[in-house]
């Protein structure tokens, strides 16, 4: 009699989810092919075989007071899902990163006898660090993808692994001349990428900023050319509305702006650029290990700001001046983060070279910290679960 398949339930709740599940996914496949999984997963994940019971971007909601209006929504799938998992009970869980979704119904799954492993711990570093309690309720082993966190987790008691960060084992080394020959871009162009969020919430309520800065940044520098890339049709229809509603035609040689449109490609994009200007983010963990100087900048409702202001516990909010724990790239944010201070910061990266080596020699030391063997991480670390030891630590 055939030995029933390995399943493994998953949930990633929006972009940087997608990405990093996909390549937990394609660790764990390569290791034993017959694997299952099932749950929440966006187009990266379901393109290695997983399968979504719900669309992912319905978990992708930007802030607390943004998260009221979707709420109920948010909680009757994971009731739902919780009791799909219950009565399938799966081999193994994985909640990918969306902590406020995940550790919940990980508490849950765990308590039923169901081993629950959280993969990108919650930022209790930066703020709410209460929150490790939450996790030491929730799961049966940690899959961190920070060096510094390891202190934190052993200090708590919480079985965890380092895996580094998978970015930095999947992303080449960068090349700006391949990637703008990739991109059709003129050799000696000058570029700026765009990064207004990969959520509808956040780009709904980012890219008119956005497009203000390169419209204020091209009327002092005509040579420059802009790059943004886009996830899908959704968010393309959503910037090309905040292109409509300040009035803007995009064209590289003839419009109101000198901007392409690109549908993904934003990993190619960061590499051929020579400055960015990017939303708070996993983009700009992916801006520092692609060698992309950059300026972080987000705005969000004033009362979600006071609560996060309150509960912070770092001076920045960029990862990469987390990780320098130095101020190595501009954070422009809330009501200092105008079209015209924005276009300043950008303007000063583009005409000193040695501001913009400064970032890319600390951008090398970082990826030199998080770049480890982690797809044989991942693999050695849920080998037990995946055996059947539902006690692994």
């Amino acid at each position: 009699m055939a030995k029933p398949p390995i399943q493994v339930g998953i949930v990633a709740g929006e972009a940087s989810g997608d990405l990093l599940g996909s390549l937990l996914i394609g660790a764990l496949k390569k290791a034993q092919p017959e694997l299952e999984f099932v749950g929440i997963a966006g187009p990266k994940m379901q393109a290695l075989g997983a399968q979504s019971l719900f669309p992912m971007q319905a978990l992708s909601v930007r802030g607390y007071v943004e998260a009221l209006g979707s709420l109920s929504k948010i909680l009757a799938i994971r009731r739902t899902l919780k009791k799909y998992l219950l009565r399938s009970r799966p081999d193994l869980f994985i909640g990918v990163d969306a902590p406020d979704f995940n550790l919940a119904l990980e508490r849950k799954l765990k308590n039923a006898g169901i081993p629950s492993v959280h993969f990108v711990s919650p930022s209790v570093w930066a703020w709410r660090p209460k929150r490790i309690n939450k996790v030491r309720r929730a799961v049966s082993h940690a899959l961190l993808i920070f060096p510094f966190e390891e202190d934190i987790y052993r200090q708590a008691g919480i079985p965890a692994t380092y895996v580094g960060h998978p970015l930095a084992h999947a992303l080449p080394e960068p090349d700006r001349k391949a990637a703008r020959d990739r991109l059709g871009l003129q050799a000696e162009g000058e570029y700026v990428v765009l990064m207004p969020g990969s959520r509808p919430g956040e780009l709904k309520a980012l890219a008119r900023l956005f497009i203000e800065v390169a419209k204020a940044l091209a009327a002092k520098r005509p040579q420059t050319r802009f790059l943004i890339p886009l996830v899908n049709r959704e968010t393309r229809q959503i910037f090309e509305r905040s292109l409509h509603e300040v009035n803007v035609s995009i064209d590289v040689e003839h419009g109101d702006l000198p901007l392409r449109i690109l549908y993904g490609h934003a990993h190619d994009a960061l590499q051929a650029a020579d400055a960015a200007l990017i939303a708070s983010g996993t983009a700009t963990l992916e801006a520092l290990l692609l060698d992309c100087p950059h300026v972080i900048t987000y705005k969000v409702p004033w009362l979600t700001w006071q609560i996060m202001r309150r509960q912070a516990l770092q001076p920045w909010i960029g990862l990469p001046n987390i990780l320098a724990a130095d101020n190595i790239v501009p954070e422009i944010i809330q009501n200092q983060a105008t079209p015209e201070a924005l276009a300043e910061a950008l303007e000063h990266l583009l005409n000193d070279d040695t501001a913009r080596q400064k970032q890319i020699e600390v951008f090398r030391q970082q990826r030199a910290r998080l770049k480890r063997n982690t797809p044989a991480l991942i693999a050695h670390a849920l080998q037990p679960f995946l055996n059947g030891d539902r006690h692994a630590t």
